[in-house]
């Protein structure tokens, strides 16, 4: 078995692997010049749910001092590639086991604004774990990451949840509901479509009925959809959308574009979900 224990100590970084680039973003920021952080799943046009790991991936895990995985049955392959690449001393944050989501529950826990905070706050505590003599520099980070870099993302949030709290909308799939709940806003659209959309699976007649009566009858006000996992009935869903005249959000799983900070990519799609309430 590979050690690490000494490593953090007597190198100038620690080396961190995300299995996903949302939280790789924040990773890098709250880690400043002290850390250095590499994004497996990076590229907008993936759709997370479907990839297949490479001989890379498992050497960048073998050599990472710290390994971000979001868990909740999303990213499956990340778990097999730590434990065969087995490392005395490595940090590994389950994002799930954070904020207390078990498998079965809706693993998209970078939509939940207080989450990122959550998971803001462990990523901070094992940085200062395994690099004691910084803890000040991360802690100071941190703040900055939550006061500053955040501003934008925070006061969107409250603006949003302020002037339409209780509006109705729908979404292609589960990936929205932890925001339209921090939005207040009222997510018309089954739950087991929902799910079924985000799993891959086929939703009931019953609910693909329910959602077209929705549109049809204009009972929401936007229609939100994930354009990384845009199935047929998605697609159906969202024309159908288009032609009543409801506004549509795309919104997707992985950083757009994905030079884009964590905060760039959510305050962009705030906006435009906002632009589209006002419509």
């Amino acid at each position: 078995m590979l050690t690490l224990l000494a490593t953090v100590a007597a190198s100038a970084q620690i080396h961190v692997v995300a299995a996903e680039n949302f939280w790789g973003s924040i990773a890098s920021q709250l880690g400043g010049r002290r850390v250095q952080v590499t994004s497996v799943i990076s590229n907008p046009a993936t759709d997370p749910h479907d990839y297949e790991p490479t001989a890379l991936d498992a050497r960048a895990f073998a050599g990472a001092q710290m390994v971000i995985v979001n868990g909740i049955g999303y990213d499956p392959w990340a778990p097999k590639l730590i434990a065969a690449n087995p490392v005395q001393g490595r940090a590994v944050l389950t994002i799930g086991d954070v904020v207390g989501i078990k498998a079965g529950g809706n693993p998209h826990r970078w939509y939940s604004p207080a989450n990122v905070h959550e998971v803001a706050a462990a990523i901070t505590r094992d940085y200062t774990q395994l690099d004691p003599k910084d803890a000040g520099y991360f802690r100071a980070q941190r703040a900055r990451f939550e006061t500053k870099s955040l501003s934008a993302y925070t006061s969107l949030i409250a603006t949003i949840r302020r002037r339409f709290h209780g509006v109705a909308v729908g979404a292609s799939e589960s990936i929205f509901a932890p925001l339209a709940e921090a939005l207040g806003l009222r997510l018309v659209t089954p739950p087991s479509f929902l799910k079924a959309i985000s799993e891959g699976t086929e939703p009931t007649a019953a609910d693909k009925t329910t959602i077209d009566r929705q549109i049809a009858t204009r009972e929401i006000k936007v229609w939100v959809f994930n354009s990384q996992n845009s199935t047929p009935d998605v697609a159906r869903l969202t024309e159908a959308a288009r032609k009543k005249h409801i506004p549509v959000v795309a919104i997707t799983e992985t950083l757009s574009p994905a030079t884009a900070t964590f905060q760039q990519w959510q305050v962009r799609q705030l906006e435009l979900l906002a632009a589209a309430l006002r419509r």
